[in-house]
């Protein structure tokens, strides 16, 4: 039922353990692992677990930037759902049931794993970096005022989507910024968002967070970008928004309930029916 996307960049520290995480999930995940453009054991290691026939490993000479990876990931995704996994250990697999849980109900497409909800059994999550949390904050608040929605993390790692939705979606960003494309676009396709507590991890800037300030600016603008932009130009020339479909319905139904009612009103047209 479920893909796993791992975008690594030398990761050698966490890699393996991570995978034995996923590997060992009753759910039995496709797991896909890019490494994109390590230099440090990385490669080796998902050299070791794609000769035991654990997982499907890519490897890309070059680093292009989070989002290339899981594009690349993306294009070997089997399974009906596609989650992204981070190669650290900043979130915790054995929570992809927690995502599942709304498909598996019905209540939703599109699950979101959200460091800021609360849930009884679990402890408060612990953002080690004050400006980290806030600036999470701060790009989630501005999609929401651009979207109308009510988020409370869209830079989350964990987000699950259907595997056709990812390919409908015409990825482009190749960086940290395709956590606002996809977010953007889900909701530009009518998707609704649905979140659930997850517990968070954080790692130091010591440890290898990638992550920076100006990646939280970055997200805002390409939010910006993705909500202005025509809808053709997003998802291609074939491809037309729920509310355009929406539109194009009732307007069809309109312009025949006018002209049944037009016909009915005329009786020269009811006689001239009559007679074929």
């Amino acid at each position: 039922m479920l893909s796993v996307i791992i975008p690594a960049l030398n990761e050698e520290r966490t890699l393996a353990q991570v995978l034995d995480r996923v590997l060992a999930l009753p759910l039995r995940p496709q797991v896909i692992v890019v490494s994109d453009g390590s230099t440090d054991g990385t490669n080796d290691i998902i050299r070791d677990y794609e000769r035991r026939g654990l997982i499907t490993g890519v490897i890309c000479p070059v680093n292009r930037g989070k989002g290339a990876a899981i594009q690349e990931g993306l294009k070997h995704a089997t399974q009906p759902y596609t989650v992204i996994q981070d190669a650290d250990l900043e979130y915790s697999p054995e929570q992809f049931e927690l995502l599942l849980r709304p498909v598996r109900e019905g209540r939703a497409q599109v699950v979101y794993g959200s460091r800021n909800l609360r849930h009884p059994a679990m402890k408060k999550n612990n953002f080690h970096y004050m400006r980290f949390w806030l600036g999470g904050k701060v790009v989630t608040l501005w999609g929401n005022l651009l979207f109308g929605t009510h988020l409370t993390d869209e830079a989350t790692c964990y987000k699950l989507f259907p595997t056709a939705l990812l390919r409908q979606m015409n990825l482009s960003c190749r960086g940290f910024d395709f956590c606002p494309e996809v977010t953007a676009k889900s909701l530009r396709l009518g998707h609704r968002i649905h979140e659930v507590p997850i517990v968070y991890n954080p790692r130091s800037l010591d440890e290898g967070k990638k992550i920076r300030a100006w990646h939280g600016i970055e997200a805002m603008l390409v939010l910006l970008k993705f909500r202005m932009m025509p809808h053709h130009a997003l998802f291609g020339t074939q491809s037309h928004s729920p509310r355009a479909v929406a539109v194009t319905r009732a307007r069809r139904s309109r312009t025949f309930r006018s002209a049944s009612d037009a016909r009915d009103r005329n009786p020269d047209v009811k006689a001239r029916l009559a007679t074929t």
